[in-house]
């Protein structure tokens, strides 16, 4: 069961991502875009959210579209060994 709960900042957060997305044409869907976003952040891997919105526009293409990608939508975490580059875990240089 994917789990959904991220605190009103990460939501507020998710949703500019979203609408980013959508601005920089990487997906019309801004509901598709946030619920990515959300799933993988509360289920798989904690994301540097506030690093996605601001990262470059190939970065942050490159992240958008990963995990559009890679989702499991049963479980919310990503497969085949894709890593967002705003994950917290990660030291990630621009």
């Amino acid at each position: 069961m994917i789990k959904w709960e991220v605190t009103d900042e990460d939501r507020h957060l998710i949703m500019q991502i979203a609408m980013r997305a959508k601005n920089d044409g990487l997906n019309d869907n801004v509901m598709e875009v946030a619920m990515d976003v959300t799933a993988v952040h509360a289920n798989d891997h904690q994301l540097d959210l506030q690093k996605l919105l601001d990262f470059d526009n190939f970065n942050f293409a490159h992240d958008i579209h990963g995990i559009r990608g890679h989702i499991d939508v049963n479980t919310g975490k990503l497969t085949r060994g894709f890593l967002p580059r705003c994950t917290k875990e990660l030291v990630y240089e621009k």
